[in-house]
């Protein structure tokens, strides 16, 4: 099993920035390429970014593309989500997600979730 905790979300302004983390627990961490993803009010979730094992690749969703930043530290477990510009329709709960194949489809684990509000 691996746990997956969340943190960093809050109310921010348009514009600014966040940078959410996800700490990891119960399995080796470099095992795992993960993911991020977010869900807003009435939608369906949706795929933010992934990012490799070794952090060597990363992925992003066209509606974050250019403005957000995944990364990772193998030593701290951690997976990281920075944010720029950020705009109201950015307001949704994010996720973070493991998955040993990288199958961001249907990942094995999931945190929580930590909700990200961008106010005008």
């Amino acid at each position: 099993q691996v746990q997956l905790v969340e943190s960093g979300g809050g109310l921010v302004q348009v514009g600014s920035s966040l940078i959410l983390s996800c700490a990891a627990s119960g399995r080796t961490f470099s095992w795992y390429e993960m993911g991020w993803f977010r869900q807003a009010p009435g939608k369906e979730r949706e795929f933010v970014g992934s990012i490799s094992k070794k952090g060597g690749r990363t992925y992003y969703a066209d509606s974050v593309k250019g403005r957000s930043t995944i990364s990772r530290d193998n030593a701290k477990n951690t997976v990281y989500l920075q944010m720029n510009s950020l705009k109201p329709e950015d307001t949704a709960v994010y996720y973070c997600s493991a998955d040993i194949s990288g199958n961001f489809n249907s990942p094995a684990y999931w945190g929580q979730g930590t909700q990200v509000t961008v106010s005008s």
